[in-house]
């Protein structure tokens, strides 16, 4: 039976909603607790973790650490990849969001360096790595989640649940540390204030796993059980089968990955010690940035189901290469009215990026491969791509004194992107729509 371009999935609305919440709380989560780090790694943890004569070279260590959170992540990918593709993607992302949420928590309540020497930069490591696991296996689940309950006509669209989450975690991890940096003084800021914005993660684990508790599996997921083609060797069958839609999917990643490090990160430490600005002022710029891509994404995403997506996704890359430059060139005479402007801009362009992204990543890959193809796609990528970006920013500025450097390291990452685009595939919306033709009931194997 072959399916019209109009069919849509067997689930009722009201799980497609679900399913839609489920891949946003999970990835607002992981990009909350990421967000949260990021910006103490920027402003708190140098001198309560990694404390040292030279206040870069403590950023540069914060940096490093945050990093591991990258690192980590292919770990992930490959234990629950491989597990998505064999038991399903709602048992994995129970697992995950679970594992992210406990080790956010932890940092919350984890003693300094003053308090117990070098074992604290240790475990702060430790608890960064467990992040990073749970993450590796939380992005892909994420997406398929929302994209296998939707119409595959839309899955631009319906993709993008998964990404609205990092500015809306950026958005509510900024928010809470610009106002406890407002309503604290800033010695108790440092004391204890920090810590609140970590133990908040636990209201969202909560919310997160009660929704992903209430779901059955994905259609498509349920149709390739059914059909008897679950992968046996997701690893080694993705190697051998699929290896060139992941080497496209991986670099479509790496360019957006810096981009977002740039704009959301590394102008955190930018704007307090090179331009001597107040970090509430800067917080807030990327805050109001974050607030424009909750609309900005989705409606990318759509848009790219319209149009062609790689298109969409190419122009919005070469467009982020020219207002870095842009946006560095009129930093210092600008200062905070600019960030203002050049944050949500360059936001604004990562949003073009961002929204088809997680669309092209699962179209790469057929069904039964797909939790594995898009967990090691975006977990290789955040390991090439935004887990070197700060350090990388931060030690070109710091040897070369000139922001230059900084804009041409994003250049050449956003070619590695443009690569990527063109040796991927355009989207096979009859693949889907077969798988769930047999998910239906009745429907013959």
């Amino acid at each position: 039976m072959t399916s019209t371009p109009t069919a849509r999935p067997p689930v009722a609305r009201k799980d497609l909603l679900k399913a839609f919440t489920a891949s946003l709380s999970g990835t607002t989560l992981e990009w909350y607790d990421f967000a949260i780090y990021s910006a103490a790694a920027a402003i708190v943890l140098p001198s309560l973790f990694f404390p040292s004569g030279d206040p870069m070279v403590g950023v540069l260590l914060a940096f490093s650490t945050y990093a591991v959170g990258y690192v980590s992540r292919p770990l992930g990918g490959v234990v629950f990849g491989r597990l998505g593709d064999k038991i399903g993607r709602k048992k994995v992302l129970v697992w995950t969001l679970f594992l992210i949420g406990v080790s956010t928590f932890l940092i919350g309540v984890l003693p300094t360096y003053q308090s117990i020497s070098v074992a604290a930069p240790l475990i702060l490591v430790l608890l960064r790595f467990a992040q990073g696991v749970g993450v590796g296996g939380e992005w892909g689940g994420a997406v398929l989640l929302s994209s296998e309950y939707g119409n595959p006509h839309y899955r631009g669209f319906w993709s993008s649940a998964a990404q609205i989450g990092p500015p809306a975690g950026n958005l509510l991890a900024n928010g809470v540390f610009a106002g406890l940096s407002l309503a604290l003084p800033e010695d108790s800021f440092f004391a204890w204030g920090w810590r609140v914005a970590f133990l908040l993660s636990a209201v969202l684990v909560l919310f997160g796993l009660w929704i992903r508790l209430k779901l059955e599996d994905t259609p498509v997921f349920k149709a390739v059980e059914k059909t008897g083609q679950r992968a046996e060797k997701p690893i080694s069958e993705l190697w051998t089968e699929e290896r060139r839609p992941l080497i496209s999917a991986v670099l479509s990643r790496i360019g957006p990955d810096v981009t977002y490090a740039l704009f959301t990160v590394f102008t955190l430490t930018y704007g307090t010690m090179i331009l001597g600005l107040d970090r509430a002022t800067v917080l807030g710029a990327v805050m109001f940035g974050s607030a424009f891509q909750l609309v900005c994404i989705p409606l990318a995403g759509f848009v790219s189901d319209l149009i062609n997506r790689r298109l969409l996704y190419g122009i919005a890359t070469l467009g982020t290469v020219v207002w870095t430059f842009v946006f560095f060139a009129n930093l210092d005479a600008g200062g905070a009215a600019w960030m203002y402007i050049g944050i949500p801009i360059g936001l604004f362009f990562h949003s073009l990026m961002y929204g088809p992204q997680a669309a092209f990543v699962v179209e790469q890959f057929s069904p039964r491969l797909r939790y594995t193809g898009a967990s090691l796609a975006y977990t290789i990528a955040g390991v090439l791509g935004g887990a070197l970006a700060p350090m990388m920013f931060t030690l070109l500025l710091d040897v070369s004194g000139s922001w230059v450097w900084v804009a041409a390291y994003l250049a050449g990452t956003c070619v590695l992107t443009l690569i990527g685009l063109a040796i991927g595939r355009d989207n096979d919306v009859q693949e889907d729509l077969d798988h769930l033709d047999t998910a239906r009931p009745g429907a013959a194997v």
